[in-house]
């Protein structure tokens, strides 16, 4: 005998109800709304790409052990993919040379990364990415952060409750060549290790990079660059510095963004490293502020190198990254997600009597073809039943289509909120109901 299949999804995926899809979609049309608003297009790639675009610069977390892979019948190694940019960025390869530039992409598509399920991070996940291709100045990186910054404030956050954290993968190459004197072999270790400094203690810091073979004063220096905790104060430690492209292109870029308006978000942060191998110029975080959510919450940069590995010329490209999970946790640690999602707009036509069955869909028809939600009751109801429904269904209108209604033309509308009921001809029904949604807005 067959033991029953197990009706849980797989660990670190989640089922969607349709309450908490309702979040999810709310999220997802802010998104796609704020990159429309920059004259963003969508597009889509396929969930399957060969596994080694991933493991070619998606760093070692993300592009080994978390990878998912499969092996079709010819033998191809297929991973499912654990995010888009590389993705995007072949796709881009394809087309770059005849499109119109820059061109402007965005996304919104499922993921998977096979990695220990935890507050913020499943192993699926959803993620909008947004990309321009094709811009190769200063007028890219700041209309990215443009963006990003307006897709957190579409959603009406308190003052302070994030900050946009800057930095730039030139300064930090910098820091590792010209003053801690990092062999250039070593760099990518090194690097991906300052992404984890503010996850470690310092202790374990010191000791896994003596591991690499990191000399005291080449730590010393290096964490003297990582609490930096302004430009100024970074240039008080180094003054050298001041001279490289990188920490100049960043001052342009907070200059600009306080000149727009976006000052109160915006801060250099030494600590912003971001763990793909693929950047090359600005990369930023925008962090969390909330006590109880303290952390990154999305990032991004530019990565104009990525393009190589699918044998094409540099193609200049900057982007970025929310995910689904860590956004509405910022929601809902700022109590910004609307109580209107929990409300179900549709009318509700109960079936109040069988031989009404073909008026009610007439009249279902009728309403639909007008641009109102319905729905129907699919067997017969009494008064009450009808309402106790509607009631824990969240609907707000009630149509009310008995014998006595049928018999005179009529309908009577009750209203689930305040308890008014009206009734008028079946002929005045959508006029009344267009009357009541436009009282209503």
């Amino acid at each position: 005998m067959n033991l029953p299949l197990s009706n849980n999804p797989a660990k670190g995926a989640n089922d969607w109800l349709p309450e908490e899809y309702a979040i999810r979609n709310y999220i997802f049309q802010t998104w796609r709304n704020v990159n429309i608003r920059f004259g963003y297009e969508e597009y889509l790639t396929p969930i399957l790409e060969l596994a080694d675009i991933y493991r070619a610069k998606s760093g070692e977390d993300v592009g080994g052990k978390e990878l998912m892979t499969m092996t079709d019948r010819a033998g191809r190694e297929y991973a499912i993919r654990p995010e888009m940019t590389p993705s995007v960025t072949r796709m881009v390869t394809r087309i770059f040379k005849q499109a119109n530039k820059p061109l402007r992409l965005f996304s919104i598509a499922n993921f998977w990364r096979n990695e220990r399920p935890q507050r913020g991070r499943n192993r699926e996940f959803w993620q909008l990415n947004t990309d321009i291709f094709g811009g190769e100045s200063l007028a890219a990186d700041l209309e990215i952060l443009q963006v990003a910054l307006e897709l957190m404030l579409a959603f009406n956050p308190p003052a302070g409750s994030f900050t946009l954290n800057l930095n730039h993968r030139r300064l930090i190459d910098a820091v590792l060549h010209d003053i801690a004197a990092i062999p250039k072999e070593e760099t990518v270790a090194v690097a991906r290790l300052l992404d984890k400094f503010s996850k470690l203690p310092q202790e374990k810091f010191m000791v896994a990079m003596a591991e690499l073979g990191v000399a005291e004063t080449a730590v010393a220096d290096l964490i003297a660059f990582m609490e930096a905790g302004s430009e100024s104060d970074l240039l008080e430690r180094f003054p050298l510095l001041a001279d490289v492209r990188g920490f100049q292109e960043l001052m342009t870029l907070i200059t600009q963004l306080r000149a727009i308006g976006y000052g109160e978000w915006v801060r250099f942060d030494p600590s912003v490293i971001r763990g793909f191998d693929y950047y090359d110029g600005m990369v930023f975080e925008i962090f969390d502020n909330h006590p109880k959510n303290n952390r990154a919450l999305f990032g991004g940069g530019r990565y104009n190198g990525l393009a190589n590995i699918f044998g094409s010329e540099e193609i200049p490209a900057i982007g970025f990254a929310p995910g689904d999970e860590t956004t509405k946790l910022f929601l809902e640690s700022w109590n910004l997600l609307p109580a209107s999602l929990q409300q179900n707009p549709a009318l509700f036509l109960p079936l109040l009597d069988d031989g009404l069955e073909t008026h009610c869909h007439r009249l279902a028809r009728t309403l639909r073809r007008a641009g109102f939600v319905v729905e129907q009751g699919l067997e017969r109801q009494s008064f009450k039943q009808a309402f106790k429904y509607a009631d824990r269904k969240g609907l707000q209108t009630v149509l009310i289509l008995g014998t006595r209604e049928a018999e005179n033309g009529n309908v009577a509308v009750k209203s689930m909120r305040s308890g008014n009921q009206d009734t008028m001809a079946e002929e005045d029904l959508v006029n009344y109901l267009s009357t009541e949604q436009e009282n209503a807005a």
